[in-house]
C-alpha cells in the first residue's frame, strides 16, 4: 500500500496510550487522532469520533457492540489495547468484515505479579493494616490482632491455566512450594511436566484448594461462575483471587461468603461492577485487598501492549494481515 494512501488513513486512539503507539503509526504516515480526556468516551462520542476514522485503537472500557458496529461498519480494523476483548462483539465485527486484534503475551508477568501481590496482601492483611496506621490506630504491640496466615506448602487452584495462570503457578511453586491444581477446557501438558500441575473438576478445585485464583477469559460459561454455590464449596481458610475480569465473580455473593466466614479472604484487581464504588463494604474489610485494575500497569507491559496494538493496524494496512489476530 502506498505512503500516499496511508497518509489518508485515519486512526482513532480512544485514550492517550503510551507514546510508542502514536509514534509508530505517524512514522508510517497515518493520520492519528487521540481522545484527549481521561474519562472514556460515551457511546455517542465513540460513534461520532469513530465515524471519522478508518481504524480504532481501543481498550476494555470502550464498548464495541453490534449497535456501534451498525453505525461504524466502515471501519477496517479494531486494535484492542489488551489481551482480553470481551468489550468487543467479535462475531458482529466478523460479519461486517472488520478485523480485530489484541496484544497477547506481553502482560503475562505484570498480571501474574499483581495476582501474587494480592495473595500476599490478603494473607498478611497489608493494605488493611496500612490504612490502620493512617487512621492513627497503631498504638502498641497486640499479640492477638492483625494475624495473617502463612502460605508455605499450600495448594493453589487455578481456573484458566494459560500464560498468566501458569506464571502465577510458577511464582507460588517457587516461593512457597505449593501444590498446583487447575481446571481448564483441556490439559496444559507443559505445566503438568514443569510444575506437577494436576487437572481436576471445578468442584474439586474449589474443595481442595487453599487459594483459588481466577485467570480465565470472560465467557458465557465463566460469567458469574464464582457465586454463592461456588464459595460455599471452598474451604473456610481459603483465599479467592481475581485478576481476570470482574463479572467472573458475583460481588454480593463474595461479600456474604466473607461475612459468613465461608472463605478466609479475597484479593481483587477487577471488580463487579467496575469501577467499584468507594462505599463498597469490601473496602473496609480486614481480610480483603482491592486494586483498581492495574494488572498490566508496568511501564514495560503497557509500552509493549501499545506497540502490539499499533502493529496490528500497520500490518493490516500494509500487508493485509494482523500480527496478532482475534478473528
Amino acid at each position: 500500500m502506498c505512503l500516499l494512501y496511508l497518509s489518508m488513513t485515519r486512526i482513532l486512539l480512544t485514550r492517550e496510550y503510551p507514546s510508542i503507539a502514536k509514534l509508530l503509526l505517524t512514522k508510517e504516515g497515518f493520520e492519528v487522532t487521540a481522545w484527549p480526556e481521561q474519562r472514556p468516551m460515551t457511546p455517542d462520542e465513540l460513534v461520532a469520533n469513530s465515524k471519522k476514522a478508518d481504524a480504532i485503537l481501543c481498550t476494555i472500557t470502550d464498548k464495541i457492540t453490534a449497535e456501534f458496529l451498525d453505525q461504524c461498519s466502515h471501519l477496517k480494523v479494531i486494535a484492542q489495547f489488551g489481551v482480553g476483548y470481551d468489550n468487543v462483539d467479535v462475531d458482529a465485527a466478523t460479519r461486517r468484515n472488520i478485523r480485530v486484534g489484541n496484544t497477547p503475551g506481553v502482560l503475562t508477568d505484570a498480571t501474574a505479579d499483581t495476582a501474587f501481590a494480592l495473595l500476599l496482601s490478603v494473607a498478611r492483611k497489608t493494605l488493611y493494616t496500612h490504612k490502620q496506621i493512617l487512621a492513627g490506630n497503631w498504638r502498641s504491640f497486640e499479640p492477638n490482632k492483625r494475624l495473617g496466615i502463612q502460605l508455605k506448602g499450600r495448594t493453589l487452584g487455578i481456573l484458566g491455566l494459560g500464560r498468566i495462570g501458569t506464571e502465577m503457578a510458577r511464582l507460588c511453586k517457587g516461593a512457597y512450594g505449593m501444590t498446583i491444581l487447575y481446571h481448564n477446557r483441556k490439559n496444559n501438558i507443559e505445566a503438568e511436566r514443569e510444575l506437577g500441575a494436576r487437572l481436576v473438576s471445578f468442584d474439586q478445585l474449589l474443595r481442595d484448594s487453599d487459594i483459588v485464583s481466577a485467570h480465565c477469559a470472560l465467557t458465557p460459561e465463566t460469567r458469574g461462575i464464582f457465586n454463592k454455590d461456588a464459595f460455599s464449596k471452598m474451604k473456610g481458610t481459603a483465599i479467592f483471587i481475581n485478576t481476570a475480569r470482574g463479572p467472573v465473580h458475583n460481588e454480593e455473593d463474595l461479600y456474604q461468603a466473607l461475612v459468613e466466614k465461608q472463605i478466609w479472604g479475597a484479593g481483587l484487581d477487577v471488580t463487579n461492577p467496575e469501577p467499584m464504588s468507594k462505599d463498597s463494604p469490601l473496602l473496609s474489610m480486614e481480610n480483603v485487598a482491592v486494586l483498581p485494575h492495574i494488572g498490566s500497569a508496568t511501564i514495560e507491559a503497557r509500552t509493549a501492549m501499545a506497540r502490539l496494538a499499533a502493529e496490528n493496524i500497520i500490518g493490516f494496512f500494509k500487508n493485509g494481515a494482523l500480527p496478532h489476530p482475534v478473528n
